[in-house]
This record gives C-alpha cells, structure tokens and sequence, in this order.
C-alpha cells in the first residue's frame, strides 16, 4: 500500500497535473473536505479504476480542503472534522497517487478574489434556499479545482444530489471537458447515510437521526402500494421526522434532472430530506420505484 504524495502549493499540483495529462495520463479526480469515510472511499476506489480504463496506469487523485466560502457565518467551519494523516492512509488503501492538501486557504482563495460561479437554476431551492451562498462556494472551488487539475472524470456522491446537479450544470454550460460521474449513497449498516458531519452526534441524536432513512424507505414502500400523491408521500416522511425529534428543514419529491417539485411522483423521482439532530444538519435522498 504506497503513500499518496502530498502536495501543498496549488501552483506545484497545476503544473505537476498539467505535465501529466500532456504527457498522456488519464486523470480521475475526488474532490473533499477530508474526514474520510467509506463514501469517500468509493469514489476514490471508481477513480481508480477510471483513471486505469485506458488500458495504462492514469493518475487517481484527490483534493482535501474545508473550502471557507461554501460555510455560511453561523456554519461549522471553525470545528468541521480534520484528520490529515489519518486521510492520507485512507487515500493510500484506495490507491491515490497524489493529494493536493493547501494548509492555507489564501493559497485557494487569496484576499483580492473577486470571481466567483453562480449555478442559477440547480442552486435554488432544497439547500440552496436555507444556505445562501453555498452553492456559490462549492462551484466556485470546484471550478478552480478542475483548473487545477485537468481531470478527464471526476466523482461525486449522489448523497450531495443538488451538489451533483450544481456541478454537472457547471461543467456542462462552461465546455469544462470533464466527466461528472455520480456514485450511489453509502450507508452505515443500520441506514444512515455516511456523513464526516455523523462525528458530530451524540449516541441519542444518532438513533433519532436514523429516521432520515427510514422515511425514505417508508415513503419508497408506499409508492410501490400505488400512493403517488407527491405532497402526502412526502407528508408521511415528514411525519416521520417529527415523531423522531428532529427539526424538518425541508421534504420535497423532485424531478432527478430539473430538481424542480413534482405534483405526482413518477419512478425514478428523488425524495430529498434534510433535518437537524440536534445541532447538526443532515441530508438523505432516495429515488422512488
């Protein structure tokens, strides 16, 4: 199991990428904010294989930064989860080759930027109407990372699903060149959707924030009953939430390609939740059958 190479100084990553992928290297890219769990894991294990499908070794690579401009000013940035050299061994056991890991963020966001992306359409609504701003921050750094690296594909978790509109939206309009594959929602054994923020839990704010998944499920198994009422599918979930203790931010069933609400839950629809336990905010999705 070989050490990823660290690298710190973008301007040293850029150079390193752009050299490779001239050279003929297939580049897949992760992008995090470290704290890695098993999800993360996946998408680094897919970027693997996808940087080797050309039938030579590529670069598997990936990014750990907590980007400070996706964090509104009553977010958790200042005690979001860090665990350097315990994501590094992640990364190796995945087989990353390279980690860009800035230890300031001025080297990503120096005090006179100014340019910004703005995803209108996939940022309204669902979290981008309870955090302002934060889809700004997530495209933004994920446009400058893709610049930073070349990458032919780059992964994503289907648990972020807005994110994933976002950045396929981003890449799309902007003829950036680069794949944007969605991989599916890991899970804890139990249900609950592995989270870096699931550190934050106390043990009865774990159990209670169980009901996230299980109002998914619920809400999947009566739409194979035949309900397909959309508001009483998702007031059933939402009902479910309640019960549980947890404070609903919001439940919609939405188009998987607009995002925009639906009156009538068709297959393949997403139910999306998101809910506080305790402080900490979660979010889950399903597509319906």
């Amino acid at each position: 199991m070989k050490a990823p190479e660290l690298i710190t100084d973008p301007a040293i990553w850029q150079a390193r990428c752009s050299a490779a992928r001239d050279g003929g290297a297939r580049i897949a890219l992760v992008t995090t904010m470290g704290f890695l769990h098993d999800g993360h894991l996946s998408l680094m294990r897919e970027a693997r294989a996808r940087a080797d499908a050309g039938g030579r070794r590529g670069l598997a690579l990936a990014s750990i930064f907590v980007n400070p401009t996706q964090f509104g000013p009553n977010e958790d940035l200042s005690r979001y989860p860090r665990d350097l050299e315990g994501d590094l061994a992640k990364c190796a056991s995945a087989g990353i080759d390279w980690v860009l890991a800035p230890e300031d963020p001025n080297a990503m966001f120096p005090p006179d930027h100014q340019t910004w992306v703005t995803v209108e359409r996939a940022s309204q609504g669902l979290c981008g109407a309870s955090r302002p701003g934060h889809f700004r921050g997530v495209a933004t750094v994920v446009a400058k990372l893709f610049n930073l690296s070349r990458p032919h594909v780059a992964l994503f978790g289907e648990k972020d699903f807005q994110q994933l509109a976002v950045i396929r939206a981003m890449a799309r309009d902007l003829a950036m060149g680069v794949e944007i594959v969605g991989m599916p929602i890991v899970r804890e054994p139990d249900g609950l959707a592995r989270s870096s923020r699931n550190a934050y839990l106390s043990r009865d704010e774990r159990a209670r924030a169980l009901s996230l998944s299980r109002a998914l499920r619920e809400a999947a198994d009566a739409a194979l009953r035949g309900e397909r009422d959309a508001a009483a599918l998702a007031a059933r979930a939402r009902a479910r939430l309640d019960e549980a203790g947890l404070r609903v931010d919001y439940v919609e069933i939405v188009d998987p390609g607009s995002l925009a609400p639906v009156a009538r839950a068709e297959a393949g629809s997403v139910m999306l939740v998101a809910a506080w336990a305790g402080a900490t905010r979660l979010i889950d999705n399903l597509r319906l059958p």
